[in-house]
């Protein structure tokens, strides 16, 4: 399997480019003043929501536990209703289904809300290869669309974009409308609906993501804040659903459940302005709906995560949550780390699905602070599957020469106590001297990437083993 545009080895160069971009700089702070803050007052104000996520989590790991079960009763209960459910093993079994429906249906124009899944294959590339011209709906989806680039981000793709380059981006593109300044907000806006209208009507096929497939009923859920998935899926004469197997959930009580941690840990809203449920074709009676209704399942590596080190990922409900807390995303942005996944998700996501040969950077691409997995609604332990992927790094002899024989260097004192104790003391001691009154280094041999943009605090007080073996507990420390 492949993941489109992944140009994830190229990380390291990718950050230090982001980290020189004022502009994006600028942008990045919304991630901190916005999302955060939202989803901590959404969180206070619904006291159950821990529970929430106990709930959540045992209806995800049970479904992956039986996943087989789940998608078979989904697919006919899809087929019940008149839909079609095909499978794709791959990326590019699934571009050519998805293209196959297409043609059949001679389309010229889709429409598309926004689907990760539809960027990890690389169907709009595909498409436009093919004759067929794909719209995407989303707002921030079709800005980037312009823009010629990848989301950012799993909810918020546009992000690293301000108003002053959106505007831009719309006087270029729109040159039968009046150019707008960045401030113009409202008609910014207009611009984006009148153009997309035309659009919706013109559609032959609407594609949408699910955020959820549901077993017992056959139906699609897609959650929105802009009404365009409904559009997406409603005004064409056929809707085609492009979902990774892992997003199906038993019931319709299951998908409401976790769906009440969903908006609010993504964008702090008790619920998403739009929650759409789909279920096959349009029905005597009806007043709207599409005369084909055709889900395409994509595996494209998941199914081989189930029983390996990673398959808590499968759990990713795709809320962006763990990004949004992330302090190394926060800093260099989505598109540093090459993949239609970022951040968190991303660092583990995108190595077990492409493996670690071209995405080696990722797992290294953290702090392993926790707070993705603090703010997890999934409690996906994040951390504990990048320090995995690292081993595995390691193990396949990947990993830089300065990183192996540090390792090796430290785990030779850490097979030795009483020798391990003795050089940490002494490390502190001539840290600590060498440091003086000021008590930090501007430069330290070994440590200049930190030393380049940052002093280095110099050891204090006594080692941790030695506070511990005095009866110190980290509850009494200051």
């Amino acid at each position: 399997m492949t993941l489109h545009q992944l140009t994830s080895s190229r990380f390291k160069q990718q950050a230090a480019k982001a980290l020189e971009d004022e502009v994006l700089q600028d942008n990045l702070v919304k991630l901190k003043g916005n999302f955060l803050q939202r989803r901590a007052n959404a969180r206070e104000s619904l006291p159950e929501f821990d529970d929430l996520r106990d709930i959540a989590v045992g209806i995800k790991t049970h479904t992956l536990e039986h996943l087989d079960l789940y998608l078979e009763a989904f697919e006919n209960a899809v087929e019940a209703s008149g839909g079609h459910v095909h499978w794709a093993r791959d990326d590019a079994e699934a571009r050519n289904l998805v293209l196959a429906i297409c043609r059949a249906e001679n389309a010229k124009t889709v429409t598309k809300g926004k689907t990760m899944v539809g960027e990890e294959i690389g169907l709009n590339a595909y498409l436009e290869a093919n004759g067929i011209t794909p719209v995407e709906t989303d707002l921030g989806e079709y800005i980037i669309q312009l823009a010629g680039e990848p989301p950012s981000h799993i909810i918020a793709p546009a992000i690293h974009k301000n108003r002053q380059q959106v505007a831009e981006l719309f006087n270029d593109h729109h040159p039968d409308l009046a150019d707008r300044g960045p401030d113009d907000v409202d008609g910014l806006l207009a611009d984006a609906r009148a153009v997309l209208r035309q659009r919706f009507l013109k559609a032959d096929v609407g594609i949408t993501g699910a955020n959820f497939l549901i077993a017992e009923t056959g139906q699609t859920v897609i959650v929105t804040n802009e009404g365009n998935g409904d559009l997406t899926q409603l005004l064409p004469r056929v809707h085609l659903v492009v979902a990774g197997i892992e997003k199906v959930v038993p019931s319709l009580e299951d998908a409401t459940s976790i769906m009440r941690i969903l908006a609010r840990s993504g964008t702090g809203q008790e619920m998403s302005s739009y929650t759409s449920f789909s279920a096959g074709t349009r029905r005597p009676g009806d007043i709207d709906g599409p005369e084909a209704f055709h889900v395409v399942l994509v595996d494209n590596g998941r199914s081989a995560l189930l029983g390996s080190p990673t398959e808590e990922i499968l759990r990713c409900i795709r809320c962006g949550c763990c990004l949004n807390a992330c302090p190394v995303y926060g800093k260099v942005g989505g598109h540093a780390y090459g993949s239609t996944y970022s951040g968190p998700v991303g660092a583990v996501l995108t190595p077990a699905l492409a493996g670690l040969a071209e995405t080696n950077h990722l797992p290294n691409a953290s702090s392993l602070c926790g707070r993705c997995e603090a703010v997890c609604p999934m409690r996906i332990p994040i951390p504990k599957m990048l320090r995995h992927l690292r081993e595995e790094e390691a193990r396949s002899g990947r990993a830089p020469a300065a990183a192996r024989n540090g390792l090796s260097l430290w785990a030779a004192f850490a097979k030795r106590p009483g020798l391990y104790r003795w050089a940490t003391n002494l490390a502190m001691c001539v840290l600590a001297g060498r440091a003086g009154k000021r008590g930090r280094f501007a430069s330290l041999p070994g440590a200049g990437a930190w030393t380049r943009d940052r002093d280095l605090a110099a050891p204090q007080g006594t080692s941790f083993q030695t506070r511990w073996k005095k009866g110190e507990r980290p509850g009494t420390w200051a």
